[in-house]
C-alpha cells in the first residue's frame, strides 16, 4: 500500500520545505511539491513538520534481566509516543551481552516486540566488571558499538586494550565516564551549592572529566573512533572540544536534563536523581555552547526506567535513573528553541542525523529510496508532562509537571504508523492528524 504524506513541511537540506511525501514497501519512494493520489492512503499532517526519525544511542530497554522495571515492547511503546524510530540499547542486563550466547537472549527479545529499530550494543568487558575483554570479535557483526555503560572502565591498560580491539574491528568505544576513586560514598547530586545548603554527599565533577581525558590520551594512542555517554560538565565540553580541533576521532552526547535543568532546580525526589548528576548553571550554559558550536554531536536521553518504589526514596534512597523518550522532544522545543537558545534545526541535527553519521545507522535523510523512518511533529501543542500516561514502566521524570508547546503527532517505521496505535490505513483512505498526541481519525472520504 502506498501512503501520502501531505499538508506538511518537510525538514531536508537542513531547512523546511512544502513537500509531500510518498512511501512505499518500507521506503520513501518520492518527495516532491506535488504528488499521484491515485491509488494512496493520504495522510493530511495540518501543517506538521516532517523529520527523519529520532534516534536515541543511550536507553536501558532492561530487557532481559530486569522487566519489572521495563521491556523491549513496553520501551519501544515509549519510544514511538517520543517520536523515535531507532535506539541504542546499553547492556547492563542479565545476562550480560559480553559474548553471543548472551547476546542472543537480547536479539530475540528485540525481534519479537521491537515497535521500533534497536541496535543492542556489546559490552567492553565480561559481565561489565571491568577484568577481562568481553568477546568483542564475535559480537562486532551485530553491535554498533561497545559499552560498559553503569559503570567508567577503571583500570587504563585494560581500556587501552579494548580501544585497540576496537579499532581493528571498527567500532566505537562508548563510554561511561566516571572514576570511582575521586567519588564520595553515598553522594546523591552535584557537588555545589544544593548539596551544601542541604547537606548532602556531593559527586564531584572532576569524576566525570578526569575519566574523559584519560581516554582521550589513549584515543590519540590507539585511534580508535570514541563516543562519551552523557557529560555534564564544563570542563569534559572543553576537552571534547579540544579533542576534536585536534582531529581525533572523538564524539559525545548530552542528555535533556543536563541542557535544561541546574542544580538549583533540583528537590528531595527520587525523579531528579541520576548518574552523573543534575550540575551548575555554569555546566548547564558550557553544554548548551557546547550544542550550538558542534562539540556536543547528539542529544540522548539515557532512559533508565525503574519501578515505583526504587524512585520512592528521596535523593538519598532512590536509584539512579530516569526516564525521557516520551517527553524529550516536547521539553527541548520549549526550554531552548522557543526560549531563544538554540535553533530547532541544530535540535534536529542532534535528533536526527548526528547519531545515524556517528553509528553508521541508516536513514537520517528525507529523499528517495531512504527508509521510510519518519516523525511528524506539532509545534503548536500546547500540554504538560503527565508521566501517568507514558507508555513506559517507568514513571520518573525530573520534568514531570513542566508545561511544554510542542508534541509528536505521528511516528512512522518502515512506512508502517507505530504511533498512535491502532491506525490502519486503507486503500484511498484519509487519516487526518488532529493535534499533537490526539489519536489520527481514519476513514474513507
Amino acid at each position: 500500500m502506498r501512503l501520502l504524506l501531505t499538508g506538511g513541511s518537510v525538514f531536508c537540506g537542513g531547512g523546511f520545505h512544502p513537500l509531500e511525501i510518498a512511501v512505499s514497501e518500507g521506503r520513501i519512494v518520492s518527495v516532491s511539491p506535488r504528488l499521484p493520489r491515485d491509488g494512496a492512503s493520504v495522510v493530511e499532517l495540518n501543517h506538521g513538520l516532517v523529520v527523519p526519525g529520532f534516534v536515541d544511542v543511550h536507553v536501558h530497554l532492561r530487557e532481559p534481566g530486569f522487566s519489572y522495571k521495563e521491556t523491549v515492547a513496553s520501551g519501544t511503546a515509549a519510544a514511538a509516543a517520543g517520536g523515535y524510530t531507532a535506539l541504542c540499547a546499553m547492556p547492563n542486563l542479565n545476562p550480560v551481552p559480553d559474548g553471543l550466547p548472551h547476546l542472543r537472549a537480547e536479539l530475540d527479545a528485540i525481534e519479537r516486540d521491537a515497535a521500533v529499530h534497536v541496535y543492542p550494543y556489546g559490552a567492553v568487558t565480561r559481565g561489565e566488571k571491568g577484568e577481562s575483554l568481553s568477546d568483542m570479535a564475535a559480537l562486532a557483526p551485530y553491535v554498533p558499538g561497545f559499552s560498559d555503560d553503569g559503570r567508567g572502565v577503571q583500570s587504563a591498560a585494560m581500556m587501552r586494550r579494548a580501544m585497540a580491539l576496537a579499532k581493528k574491528l571498527d567500532r566505537p568505544i562508548v563510554a561511561h565516564c566516571e572514576d570511582e576513586s575521586l567519588l564520595t560514598p553515598g553522594w546523591c547530586v552535584h557537588d555545589g551549592a544544593f548539596a551544601r545548603r542541604h547537606g548532602l554527599p556531593g559527586n564531584d565533577p572532576a569524576s566525570e572529566w578526569r575519566q574523559v581525558e584519560r581516554d582521550i590520551r589513549l584515543v590519540r594512542e590507539t585511534g580508535c573512533r570514541y563516543h562519551v555517554c552523557h557529560i555534564s560538565t564544563k570542563e569534559s565540553v572543553a576537552l571534547i572540544r579540544a579533542a576534536k580541533a585536534e582531529g581525533l576521532p572523538v564524539t559525545c552526547e548530552t542528555g535533556p536534563h543536563y541542557l535544561c535543568l541546574c542544580d538549583e532546580d533540583l528537590e528531595d525526589d527520587g525523579r531528579f536523581r541520576m548518574n552523573p548528576p543534575i550540575r551548575s548553571t555554569a555546566d548547564r550554559d558550557a553544554l548548551v555552547e557546547g550544542l550550538l558550536d558542534g562539540t556536543v554531536d547528539c542529544i540522548a536521553t539515557d532512559h533508565a526506567p525503574h519501578a515505583a518504589e526504587e524512585k520512592a526514596k528521596g535523593l538519598r534512597g532512590s536509584l539512579n535513573g530516569v526516564v525521557g523518550l516520551e517527553c524529550a522532544f516536547p521539553v527541548l522545543y520549549t526550554e531552548l528553541v522557543k526560549t531563544g537558545k538554540v535553533p530547532l534545526e541544530v535540535i534536529l541535527n542532534a535528533l536526527c542525523v548526528n547519531p545515524r553519521k556517528i553509528f553508521r545507522l541508516p536513514g537520517g535523510q528525507i529523499a528517495e529510496g531512504q527508509p521510510a523512518d519518519l516523525t511528524v511533529l506539532d509545534l503548536d501543542h500546547a500540554g504538560i508532562v503527565d508521566p501517568a500516561g507514558f507508555r513506559s514502566l517507568g514513571r520518573a521524570t525530573p520534568f514531570a509537571g513542566r508545561r511544554v508547546d510542542a508534541a509528536v503527532s505521528m511516528t512512522l517505521v518502515d512506512g508502517a504508523i507505530v504511533f498512535p496505535e491502532g491506525v490502519e490505513p486503507s486503500p484511498h483512505g484519509v487519516i487526518g492528524i488532529v493535534r499533537g498526541c490526539d489519536r489520527p481519525k481514519g476513514g474513507t472520504p
